[in-house]
């Protein structure tokens, strides 16, 4: 287990970041339109973002509600989105497709991991609707980047996904589960105990950070909470 567990939080704002750096998170995931369960930031969000932190920050590539790229015209314009932020300094993301079938769209995940060149990225909780878990990791264990399954274990949250979060975290090495678990979903301070104990090391809070509701800012406090017990 690492001596410290990475703590992400969801900033959709230079407030919501300036407040989760003080409150002691080591990451950011960007992101807008959490109605949609977060899609891709305005470039100047991140470039405003990045000139106000200076802990790391994963930019989401997807433009459209749900898990599918949609198509040529959709892949292409996510192409041309990693090409922006990129061009803008970005040097993480945050990304997952699944095809009709709910496997990954191998197509897509590779367009974009070849056009991010070696940047680090995330695999978002589209895992959590895949028809198969296990094959998906297998499918995308050799892509250059990818480091992190963001992933409640379940499509229905950490409550449901616990047992399946502690299986995956124990293979942590076998092929296709090299990249860290990302645990995030329904996350609540009192899964991190046996979390922990299983060796996660890696925590992803969004309205947990936000007291006030997703209408409302970041709260260092919040965050600082967190921080605290991750690091008991």
């Amino acid at each position: 287990m690492s001596k410290r567990a990475v703590l992400e939080v969801i900033a959709l704002d230079v407030e919501d970041a300036v407040a989760a750096q003080a409150g002691g998170a080591d990451r950011l995931e960007l992101v807008t339109d959490m109605a949609a369960d977060g899609l891709t930031p305005a470039v100047e969000t991140f470039a405003g973002i990045r000139a106000a932190v200076d802990i790391s920050l994963r930019v989401m590539l997807r433009l459209a509600d749900g898990f599918a790229a949609g198509g040529a015209e959709g892949t292409a314009a996510l192409v041309a989105t990693a090409r922006e932020m990129r061009a803008a300094g970005a040097e993480e993301f945050v990304l997952g497709f699944l095809d009709e079938q709910g496997g990954p769209d191998l197509a897509v995940v590779e367009r974009l991991a070849a056009e991010l060149d070696g940047c680090r990225w995330t695999f978002h909780r589209a895992i959590d609707r895949a028809a198969d878990r296990d094959a998906l990791r297998k499918q995308l264990a050799d892509l250059p980047g990818l480091d992190a399954y963001l992933t409640a274990g379940s499509a229905d949250g950490v409550d449901d996904g616990l047992p399946t979060l502690v299986a995956e975290a124990a293979r942590r090495g076998e092929p296709g589960y090299e990249p860290q678990v990302l645990v995030g979903g329904g996350l609540r301070l009192d899964h991190v105990p046996r979390l922990r104990a299983a060796g996660v090391d890696a925590f992803h809070i969004g309205g947990a950070a936000r007291p006030g509701g997703w209408t409302a800012p970041v709260a260092a406090e919040a965050v600082r909470e967190w921080r605290t017990a991750l690091d008991a």
